[in-house]
Formats: C-alpha cells, sequence, structure tokens
C-alpha cells in the first residue's frame, strides 16, 4: 500500500513546508533585532509571539499570488 508520498524528500518539497520555513526565518530575525534593541538575548518564544502580534498578518499577506 504505497501512498506515493515515501520518498525521503517530499516533506522539504512541499509548500507548506516551505512556508513553515519563510515563517520561522522571519520569526528569527525578528528575534535578532529585538535582542539587538534590548541589548539581550530576548528568546524564541518572545520574539515568535510579538512578531505574531505585530507582523504575521501583513507578512501572509503579502506573499499570496496577486497581493
Amino acid at each position: 500500500m504505497s501512498s506515493g508520498n515515501n520518498n525521503p524528500n517530499y516533506v522539504e518539497r512541499s509548500s507548506l513546508y516551505k512556508e513553515f520555513l519563510a515563517e520561522r526565518e522571519e520569526i528569527l530575525r525578528h528575534k535578532w533585532l529585538e535582542s539587538e534593541k534590548a541589548g539581550k538575548d530576548i528568546g524564541f518564544e518572545r520574539a515568535l509571539l510579538d512578531w505574531i502580534r505585530k507582523h504575521r498578518d501583513y507578512w501572509r499577506a503579502t506573499r499570496r499570488p496577486g497581493a
């Protein structure tokens, strides 16, 4: 019973995984910028929540085709 998705590279090629990686990169960039402003590492969780609250909707909207 093969679904055709048993290829180990299937996940890496999926658009959902690519979106996850792009979003994660933006969060890490936000973490770095905010940590620089604070003069200390703010941590991933704080950066994640701050980025979601302040930037996620716009970031996603600008990535949609035709945006």
